[in-house]
């Protein structure tokens, strides 16, 4: 079918401006006698489907971003209790301290004031015993000169005359007690507090910091064992698709109709690689990012692939698990909880053969995530990958097996 539209194309174009035939898609013209209707709308229903299908891959990969966004915020928020946590645990400790000292203070000032009181009230009950004996004596001596016993008299006088035992109190003195040196020995005393509490908090931070640093070392360490790792379609469940590659995975919307053969996976939707180990030390890199459901690790070659899977170490996998955007689970005999600070983008996998050692690092953070230990060996292992459903589009970003990024440790080097 096919229809004139001169009209059209000058009422369109103007003068020297390029110009697009909106049915047609021929430029730079401005009549033309007949378009073919029928096949420039079709053409253009595909461009519409082409422009519909990025705007949807946009909006998804926005999606995802906010869902990092919004993870980002929560570990934030976890930092921010912690720091809150072990500021108020501090600062509690050094209100502990300064309270404690304050009430030393009291408590030695009034100690202080107690005795001296004691002690005036002691010289107090001498002195007024001193004044009864004395009184006592001067009523005798009074009593005696009023004798007209001359023999009592000459009798007595010698005991009478002499003065009752008393104290020389002319150098005796209550001295009201100095207290500034009580303050200056106790906030002494609060200063060397502080300052021991001081030393354990930046013993607690460089103890992180060297920690931190140790696992760095670590990484560097355990990527100089990097291996080449491949997906094998062979293994692979029908829904997922691989890259030429064999280097990125994601799971379809579309079941392939594939031989089932007995390495295939169904119908779990996982893969293993080409690449086998059976001693040594190996270590991989998987791009993680965009996900929110995932499995990765390794497994033992005669695990079972049909059927149920129960992915523990007692079945033969060693594999860590992200579910529901942010729940990190180590799937040992129990599923481990996981507490990240951060969401890894990038996850490395290190297995010791020997040692019986499954590691796996977040990349970019340079943090441990999780290691199965004293495992034990017997049999080729295989690097295991899931990229977990589609969930209508929230799960589409692929697992991807990507190079490791050596320059990221050039001035870093052991």
């Amino acid at each position: 079918m096919c229809v004139k539209h001169d009209k059209l194309l000058e009422l369109f174009c103007k003068t020297d401006q390029v110009c697009v035939c909106m049915l047609c898609s021929v430029s730079e013209h401005k009549t033309h006698d007949v378009v073919p209707l029928k096949e420039g709308y079709e053409g253009k229903k595909a461009e519409l489907g082409k422009t519909d299908a990025e705007i949807q891959q946009m909006i998804q990969k926005r999606r995802l971003k906010i869902q990092e966004m919004n993870r980002s915020v929560e570990v934030s928020k976890e930092g921010v209790d912690r720091g809150i946590a072990d500021g108020v645990q501090v600062i509690t400790a050094l209100a502990a301290s300064v309270y404690g000292s304050q009430v030393n203070i009291i408590n030695t000032i009034l100690e202080k004031q107690r005795e001296t009181e004691e002690q005036a009230e002691g010289f107090i009950k001498e002195l007024e015993q001193e004044i009864s004996e004395l009184k006592k004596r001067s009523s005798e001596v009074e009593q005696l000169s009023r004798s007209e016993d001359q023999l009592h008299l000459l009798q007595s006088f010698t005991s009478l005359n002499a003065a009752p035992p008393t104290k020389n109190w002319t150098e005796v003195r209550v001295r009201p007690p100095s207290y500034e040196g009580t303050v200056v020995r106790v906030l002494t005393q609060l200063e060397e507090t502080l300052s021991k509490q001081m030393k354990k908090l930046l013993a607690k931070v460089e103890l992180k910091r060297v920690q931190q640093h140790e696992v760095e070392v670590e990484l560097m360490r355990v990527q100089k064992y990097e291996v080449e790792v491949t997906l094998d379609p062979d293994t692979a469940h029908p829904n997922l698709i691989l890259s030429d590659d064999g280097k990125q995975v994601k799971h379809g919307d579309v079941k392939k109709n594939l031989p089932n053969n007995p390495e295939r996976f169904n119908p779990c939707s996982n893969v293993l690689a080409k690449q086998s180990f059976s001693s040594g030390r190996f270590y991989y890199e998987v791009q993680v990012e965009g996900k929110t459901d995932w499995y990765l690790g390794v497994t033992r070659e005669s695990i079972n692939r049909k059927g149920e899977i129960i992915v523990t170490p007692q079945n033969g996998y060693w594999t860590i698990w992200l579910r529901y955007y942010n729940e990190y689970i180590a799937n040992d005999w129990r599923q481990h909880g996981l507490s990240l600070k951060s969401q890894p983008e990038k996850v490395g996998v290190f297995v010791d053969y020997e040692e019986g050692l499954v590691s796996f690092y977040d990349v970019d953070a340079a943090a441990l995530i999780y290691s199965f230990t004293d495992c034990c060996f017997k049999e080729k292992l295989y690097p295991f990958f899931c990229p977990s459903r589609n969930f209508n589009g929230d799960n589409s970003a692929p697992l991807i097996i990507s190079p490791l990024n050596h320059t990221k440790w050039d001035n870093n080097l052991i």
